[in-house]
């Protein structure tokens, strides 16, 4: 009997995640607290604040656009300001996504970047519409040495609507 009921219970949040990632969807996101920790070469710890808004052009797949604003713990490194535009493909329904993406990076000191990058994340419901989404990233700096190249861990909310 316990078997049966959490197989039940595990078909109702298929079928509720199923829901979610259906085409024409809106979803906004914002990190958590400010949330945006990671690491290089170059500007050592990063905090940071990004809001996201997409778009479910498709089922399973989004496209965004997003901005943010970065805080560098090196004090020859300036804070700096991105845009940029991506998308997202969700996997077998079940919330996690595959995301690539590409930024434009403006900071103080004549620094400008292009950057693309790819991510792996969670969309884990805590409400019928609301989620808290890890993920992990990777942006790919083209400047003249790699120490811009960022790897990082993200944790933000994100509403389907």
């Amino acid at each position: 009997m316990k078997k049966l009921s959490l197989l039940f219970v595990m078909m109702i949040i298929a079928l509720t995640a199923n829901a979610q990632f259906e085409k024409g969807k809106m979803y906004a996101n914002a990190s958590l607290s400010g949330l945006d920790m990671n690491y290089n070469g170059k500007n050592k710890f990063n905090f940071g604040v990004e809001g996201k808004v997409g778009y479910l052009m498709a089922d399973n797949l989004m496209v965004t656009a997003s901005t943010a604003y970065k805080h560098n713990g090196s004090k020859s490194v300036s804070d700096y300001v991105e845009a940029g535009v991506g998308g997202r493909y969700y996997i077998v329904q079940n919330g996690i996504y595959l995301g690539a993406n590409c930024k434009y990076i403006h900071a103080y000191h004549d620094y400008n970047d292009v950057m693309p990058g790819i991510e792996v994340g969670y969309a884990f419901f805590i409400s019928r519409t609301a989620t808290i989404e890890p993920a992990i990233y990777y942006d790919q700096s083209f400047k003249k040495h790699s120490d811009y190249s960022t790897i990082g861990f993200r944790i933000g909310f994100g509403l389907y609507i």
